[in-house]
C-alpha cells in the first residue's frame, strides 16, 4: 500500500513534458497577458452576472461585499502557492500535477478527480445559463423559440436546451483549432465584458441610495460566510490559467503574473459592482432575477444600458467556457500521460497539437449534461471540489519546502507557512459553510473515485510499470 503515496520527482515531470506520445508536444504560444486574459475570462462572467444577486439576496444582503472580501482572501492565499508551484513545475494539469509532486499518487489522483468534476459541472451549469441569456435576448429582438428546445425535460415543457448543447459544441471547435486562436477570441470576448462592467459603474455610481445598505448584514455573519461560499464560484477560474503551463512561452515569470494580475483585477471589480449593486436596488429584489447588473439598470431606468450589460454578459459567459473547457482537457492531458485514465486521451494531433481526443470526450459529456439536466444546487459540488483541492495544494507548498529545499524556485510564496496555513484555513471554512447535500454528494464522488484508483489508476500508472 505505501507505493500509492510514492511521488513523481519534479525532475522527471519536467523530462515527460518535453516529449508526448510520438515525439509531439502541446505549442507554446502564450505570454503573461494572455495569460492574465484567460485569468480574467475565467473569473470574470457568471459570479459577477448572475450569482452577485443571489448571494445578496438569499445570504450577504449589502454585506456581499464582505463575502467577496473573504472568498477573494482564500483566493489570493490559494493564489501565492499556486504561483509557486505554476513557476517551479510548469506543466499542464494544475494542482493535479503540484499534488503528484509533492503528496504522492494517491493524493494526485484525488485532486485530479476533483478537478474533473470542478471542470464539467462549471461547463454545463455555465453553458445552460448562456442559453438563458441567449433565449433572452432573441426574445426582446422579437424571436421565440419553442420551449421544447430551450429548456431540460420536466422544464417548463422542455425536451432538450439545444443553444447549450451548440455553444458547448462551438467552443470544443474552435479549443481543437489551436490554444492561440482561442486566446485571441478570449481576448476580444473579455475585452467587451470589462468594458460593459465599466459601464455598469459609471452608470450605477449616480443611482446609489444609502439607505438600500440598511440593514448592511441582515443575515448576520453566518449569512456572509454562507454567501462568501457560494460566490468563491466566481473565483474558480484562476486554477484554469495554471493549466496552460506547457503552453506559456516563459512559464518562471509569466505564470505568476498571470495568477495574481488576473486575481488582482477580478476582486477589485466583484467588490465594486456589489457595492454598487446593493446600493442601487434593495436586496430582496433579487430573488426574482438571475441577470442582477442588467436587473439593477432597469430599475432605475436605464433601459439601453441594460441591454448593453446583456450582450456583454453573453460575451463574458461565453470566455468562461472557453477557458473552463481549456483547463478540463488539459487535466485529462496530464492524468493520462500519467497513465491514470486511458493514454488515449492524452494524444496530441500531429498538426494542431491539440489534444483533440480529450477535448472531443468533454465536449460530448458536458453537452449531455447541460442539455438534458436542469440547473440545481449541483453547482456547488464545483465550489467544494475546487475547495479541496486549494486545501491540497496550500498543504503541498509546506511539504515541498521540507523535503526539497534544494528546488530552484523562480517565484516563491512569501512568508511559509504562514500563507498556506491561511489558505488552509479560510477554504476549509468555505467547504463547512457550504449545505450538508454538498458534502454528502462530494464524499459520495470520492468514493466513485477512490474505487476506480484501485481497480484501474494504480495498475496502469506509468510509475508503477517504470
Amino acid at each position: 500500500m505505501s507505493n500509492i503515496f510514492r511521488t513523481k520527482s519534479i525532475e522527471k515531470l519536467l523530462e515527460g513534458a518535453q516529449e508526448n506520445g510520438e515525439g509531439k508536444s502541446l505549442k507554446k504560444v502564450l505570454g503573461a497577458f494572455e495569460l492574465t486574459m484567460l485569468g480574467i475570462g475565467a473569473i470574470i462572467g457568471t459570479g459577477i452576472f448572475v450569482l452577485t444577486g443571489v448571494a445578496a439576496a438569499k445570504y450577504s444582503g449589502p454585506a456581499l461585499i464582505l463575502s467577496f472580501v473573504i472568498s477573494g482572501l482564500a483566493c489570493a492565499f490559494a493564489g501565492l502557492c499556486y504561483a509557486e508551484f505554476a513557476a517551479m513545475v510548469p506543466i499542464a494539469g494544475s494542482a493535479y500535477t503540484y499534488g503528484y509532486a509533492a503528496l504522492g499518487e494517491i493524493w494526485a489522483w484525488i485532486i485530479g478527480w476533483d478537478l474533473i468534476l470542478e471542470y464539467a459541472v462549471t461547463i454545463s451549469a455555465v453553458a445552460i445559463g448562456w442559453s438563458g441569456y441567449i433565449v433572452s435576448l432573441l426574445k426582446a429582438a422579437g424571436i421565440h423559440l419553442p420551449a421544447a428546445l430551450i429548456n431540460a425535460p420536466g422544464v417548463d415543457g422542455g425536451m432538450v436546451n439545444l443553444p447549450a448543447i451548440i455553444i458547448i459544441v462551438l467552443i470544443a471547435a474552435l479549443l481543437i483549432r489551436g490554444v492561440k486562436e482561442s486566446a485571441t477570441l478570449n481576448n476580444i470576448m473579455v475585452g467587451i465584458k470589462i468594458a460593459v462592467v465599466i459601464l455598469f459603474i459609471a452608470l450605477g455610481t449616480f443611482h446609489i441610495k444609502p439607505a438600500n445598505w440598511v440593514p448592511f448584514m441582515p443575515f448576520g455573519w453566518k449569512g456572509v460566510f454562507q454567501g462568501a461560499a457560494i460566490v468563491f464560484f466566481a473565483y474558480i477560474g484562476f486554477d484554469a490559467v495554471s493549466t496552460a503551463a506547457e503552453e506559456v512561452k516563459n512559464p518562471q515569470k509569466d505564470l505568476p503574473k498571470g495568477i495574481i494580475a488576473s486575481l488582482i483585477v477580478c476582486t477589485i471589480l466583484y467588490i465594486v459592482v456589489s457595492a454598487i449593486l446593493t446600493g442601487m436596488v434593495p436586496f430582496l429584489d433579487f430573488k426574482e432575477t438571475s441577470a442582477p447588473v442588467a436587473y439593477a439598470l432597469a430599475q432605475v431606468g436605464i433601459n439601453w444600458g441594460s441591454a448593453l450589460v446583456s450582450v456583454g454578459a453573453v460575451s463574458g459567459i461565453t470566455s468562461v467556457l472557453l477557458v473552463m473547457m481549456f483547463g478540463q482537457t488539459r487535466v485529462f492531458f496530464a492524468m493520462s500521460r500519467d497513465g491514470l485514465i486511458p493514454k488515449t486521451l492524452g494524444e496530441v494531433h500531429p498538426k494542431l497539437l491539440t489534444p483533440v481526443k480529450s477535448t472531443v470526450l468533454v465536449g460530448i459529456v458536458t453537452s449531455l449534461v447541460a442539455g438534458f439536466t436542469p440547473i440545481t444546487v449541483v453547482a456547488e459540488l464545483s465550489n467544494i471540489g475546487t475547495l479541496a483541492a486549494f486545501v491540497i495544494v496550500s498543504a503541498a507548498v509546506i511539504m515541498l519546502r521540507v523535503k526539497r529545499p534544494d528546488i530552484k524556485r523562480p517565484f516563491r510564496c512569501p512568508w511559509v507557512p504562514v500563507i498556506p496555513l491561511l489558505s488552509t484555513f479560510f477554504c476549509v471554512g468555505l467547504i463547512f459553510a457550504l449545505p450538508r447535500i454538498t458534502h454528502i454528494r462530494f464524499i459520495v464522488w470520492l468514493v466513485i473515485g477512490i474505487v476506480i484508483y484501485f481497480t484501474y489508476s494504480r495498475k496502469h500508472s506509468t510509475l508503477n510499470n517504470g
